[in-house]
């Protein structure tokens, strides 16, 4: 089968080569699934970099999303898996960027029949951690007004429309004025350029000084920075992570003069620690999706020879929505 492969670490352009490997046979519990659509995610640039939390030593596969068909069955598995269409995770190190990878049976969730194969593969990680930052960690009620940064990216776009779905008013923030429409089409109710005006101010005069009540954050930097500075009372800044580069060391003493909170999300912890949550937050999802509330902004639709190109774009930051590699 082909896969992509890092062959050493660094950028992707530099060090992923297609390449002809043995079909994996799947394990007691695990899947053999036929990739259908991969989305690519910015840990997939970081495993090419050695920068992500799990190391993995070359020779390896990136793809760490992916919607597929089940194709094979490991000792223990139901059998009525077979030929179904499921989304989720990789077992790595033989991520999704290849014509067949496996996947733990126990966390291979349903494909929403309302999503085609790009968009339903794109669901999982960015629909995840939007629902559980803003729902489970920040418990936002309708009415509040909730600050999503990197607004028209890949995570932003998902938790615009979440929070736009539980009833709240969105501020999104973006770098340019192309992002800032993808953003309005999201249904932010104010969108602001970040590159041409101070977001904190504008978040300041919209809500006539009361601030916002969640703030989304998955930059850091600057970013976190401002949120802090335009939080309300006893509002609530969620940690998502540090696209921008930079984590931020906060002054715990602001928080407590301001009374809010900061809360952090690491969405992967809960498969280990409550994989009922996330089998739940997948069932509220589908729903969603099926109603028309939300819907994966796939930005971008390249075959398996591009797949670089949309890696190397998205570690440079240059794309918007999700760009998802098709067999």
């Amino acid at each position: 089968m082909y896969a992509w492969q890092a062959t050493a670490l660094g950028e992707p352009d530099q060090v992923l080569a297609l390449t002809d490997i043995p079909a994996p046979e799947p394990g007691p519990g695990q899947l053999l699934v036929r990739v259908r659509a991969t989305a690519l995610n910015f840990p997939d640039v970081l495993l090419c970099r050695g920068q992500y939390q799990i190391r993995l030593e070359p020779p390896f596969t990136p793809g760490v999303e992916l919607c597929g068909e089940v194709v094979g069955l490991g000792a223990g598995v139901d059998e009525r898996l077979l030929g179904t269409r499921v989304v989720g995770n990789p077992v790595l190190p033989l991520g999704a960027l290849a014509e067949y990878t496996l996947m733990t049976a126990a966390e291979a969730y349903p494909a929403p029949e309302s999503l085609d194969d790009a968009e339903a593969s794109a669901l999982h990680i960015a629909y995840q951690t939007g629902w559980f930052a803003l729902h489970r960690r920040a418990r936002l009620q309708e009415g509040e007004t909730v600050l999503v940064h990197a607004a028209a990216g890949g995570v932003g776009s998902a938790a615009v429309q979440l929070a736009k779905a539980a009833g709240a008013r969105v501020i999104g923030v973006v770098g340019g004025g192309a992002k800032a429409e993808i953003a309005r089409g999201l249904g932010a109710d104010l969108v602001i350029d970040r590159k041409s005006e101070d977001f904190i101010a504008a978040v300041k005069k919209y809500t006539e000084g009361r601030g916002v009540d969640v703030a989304f954050d998955p930059v850091g930097g600057d970013a976190y920075t401002g949120s802090a500075k335009c939080i309300g009372f006893e509002g609530r800044i969620v940690v998502v992570g540090f696209a921008g580069g930079h984590i931020p060391a906060p002054a715990l003493n602001h928080a407590l003069v301001k009374n809010y909170s900061i809360l952090g999300l690491h969405w992967g912890l809960y498969k280990q620690k409550d994989p009922g949550a996330v089998w739940a937050a997948h069932e509220a999802l589908v729903a969603l999706a099926d109603s028309g509330g939300i819907k994966p902004l796939v930005s971008e639709r390249v075959p398996v020879k591009q797949a670089v190109d949309g890696l190397t774009a998205l570690g440079r930051g240059e794309t918007t929505g999700r760009v998802v590699v098709l067999p």
